[in-house]
């Protein structure tokens, strides 16, 4: 359930100024003078893990900021299946078709409890037209977009099975600790196009071979170099 915190104008640049990922998000370049043509209110939103950020088709009147948790982006198949087409991790940036579109295109549902900025696509658009800033950083958006849509088709669908599971735990890996909040294993399926049996089993067996180590539930410490190999990934700086 979503708990809805609209900010003041007055509050929207301290609030951005100080946010801790705000380096990533879509605001980082602006300037005093850009949000002073901010008039209308960017909201600090929380959802529990399990619930929907928007619906494929609902109305698009808003885009958002990942600050913290995780977000799925899912299509769901005419046999009713569903395919997991992009995770969003803090600082990502939800809903960009907004921008030209109507409606959203997929289902966003939150992966881990989430907080977020909604940023009404009114203040975009001015924010577009009036500042430089704004502009390139959205560019670059929907160029990291599609870079990431790219590297999710490329090293989450193809491959076998375990080199899937293996690339999905170095994806959601915190670099600074070495550890990830891995999803539900129905989760694990949709995402990789794998049974939920296949992810349960891959998963064991990492464990019993010491790969990942239960911390708790869906809290693991990695083996990167382990997941690495299995992966077919080699890179000596990870």
């Amino acid at each position: 359930m979503s708990q809805d915190i609209p900010l003041s104008n007055g509050h929207n640049l301290v609030r951005c100024q100080q946010c801790g990922v705000r380096q990533m998000a879509l605001f980082s370049d602006l300037t005093d003078d850009d949000f002073k043509h901010v008039h209308l209110p960017v909201d600090d939103i929380s959802i529990d893990a399990g619930a929907m950020l928007y619906n494929a088709g609902d109305r698009a009147l808003s885009l958002y900021t990942l600050r913290h948790g995780l977000v799925k982006l899912t299509h769901y198949l005419s046999d009713g299946s569903q395919r997991v087409v992009r995770l969003v991790r803090p600082g990502g940036t939800i809903g960009l078709e907004a921008l030209c579109s109507d409606q959203f295109s997929h289902y966003a549902e939150a992966v881990q409890d989430s907080h977020l900025c909604r940023i009404p696509v009114a203040v975009v658009e001015r924010l577009d037209r009036e500042s430089p800033h704004l502009h390139q950083q959205l560019l670059q958006r929907w160029h990291q977009a599609v870079l990431d849509s790219d590297q999710w088709l490329t090293q989450m669908s193809t491959g076998s099975a375990r080199e899937r599971v293996a690339r999905l735990c170095l994806f959601l890996r915190d670099d600074k600790t070495g550890t990830c909040l891995l999803p539900g294993r129905e989760d694990i399926g949709a995402m990789l196009g794998i049974t939920t049996e296949t992810a349960s089993r891959i998963i064991a067996d990492f464990r019993r071979r010491g790969v990942v180590t239960a911390l708790t539930r869906s809290h693991f410490s990695l083996d990167s170099k382990a997941l690495q190999s299995v992966a077919g990934i080699y890179d000596e700086a990870a």
